[in-house]
């Protein structure tokens, strides 16, 4: 208990500016503060902070240190929140945007078993291989399948997910397995493409991502399209395991170049907000991570 009044104490000096307003925001002296503040910096062995009669400045260990505090307070207040939710009925209306293929597949299905176990929620479910504005299009929580760069958003991770080249065993009998990166240019890649231009293949060599542009005679804007063109043997296709991982397991499909396959771009959902999160979007979170964490689930998609 000291040591998280320790903390919070130090959040709450850095926010008030002052450990004279942080002690009147709590009702105690000063002193209070301040001997609070010495105790977690005797603690840690660390200077925090930079302390005069009138201003306070933090030190390079007090700023690393003061991001973490600040997360294990919102956690924490998550935590409270959640557990004192548990007794209350999630209700309103969810606006859920997901790419299209993924969620025709992963997230449409789930949906009536979700509203069966919440009778007083509506879902409004958007497959749209776009990224969306949550904000401006009014989207509660979107899926996505990618490393998140948008540090305003909130991330909560739903499953792994990598993605392989893969191509029909018929397709690697007439044309050979590619052995190398080089070797895909001598291979029919079927590209996926979107407003007009060509995406390319990522893969992990000598330490780093590399993005490759491939070539072949049978483009789509559709992924599932181009699922469809691999498995009836018509080139190799870089798609993600949460679409293949079926037909790999039976053999239909075979990866090929598993020694370069990037980091897995994973499954996440997306929100615009921490705090106060209503409880109908940490309800379909928590939803899809039990279903998502099912032992079978994806063998069975």
């Amino acid at each position: 208990m000291d040591q998280f009044k320790q903390i919070s104490t130090f959040v709450e000096v850095v926010a008030k500016g002052s450990l004279s307003a942080a002690a009147r925001a709590e009702g105690i002296a000063p002193a209070m503060i301040g001997r609070r503040l010495d105790a977690l910096e005797g603690r840690l062995g660390v200077k925090l902070l930079q302390r005069t009669t009138r201003k306070i400045a933090l030190t390079n260990e007090g700023a690393a240190f003061l991001e973490d505090c600040q997360r294990i307070l919102a956690e924490l207040e998550d935590a409270e929140s959640a557990v004192s939710e548990r007794s209350a009925t999630a209700s309103g209306h969810l606006m859920i945007s997901t790419p299209a293929g993924f969620g025709r597949q992963h997230v449409a299905p789930l949906i009536p078993s979700f509203l069966a176990e919440h009778r007083d929620v509506s879902v409004t479910l958007n497959l749209n291989d776009r990224v969306v504005d949550l904000i401006g299009e009014g989207i509660d929580v979107a899926i996505r399948i990618a490393t998140l760069s948008d540090s305003s958003l909130i991330g909560v991770k739903l499953a792994d997910n990598q993605r392989v080249v893969v191509a029909s065993p018929a397709y690697l009998k007439r044309h050979g397995a590619p052995a190398s990166l080089d070797d895909l240019v001598r291979h029919n890649c079927l590209a996926i493409s979107s407003d007009g231009s060509q995406r390319g293949w990522t893969f992990r060599q000598n330490g780093k991502n590399v993005t490759l542009k491939v070539a072949g005679n049978m483009v789509c804007n559709d992924g599932e399209v181009l699922h469809d063109w691999a498995l009836s043997g018509k080139g190799l296709a870089w798609r993600s395991m949460w679409e293949v991982g079926t037909e790999i397991e039976s053999g239909a499909l075979v990866t090929v170049l598993d020694e370069f396959a990037a980091p897995g771009n994973d499954i996440y959902a997306v929100f615009a907000q921490r705090r106060h999160l209503p409880l109908r979007i940490r309800a379909l979170v928590d939803f899809l991570r039990r279903a998502y964490a099912q032992p079978d689930y994806w063998r069975n998609r």
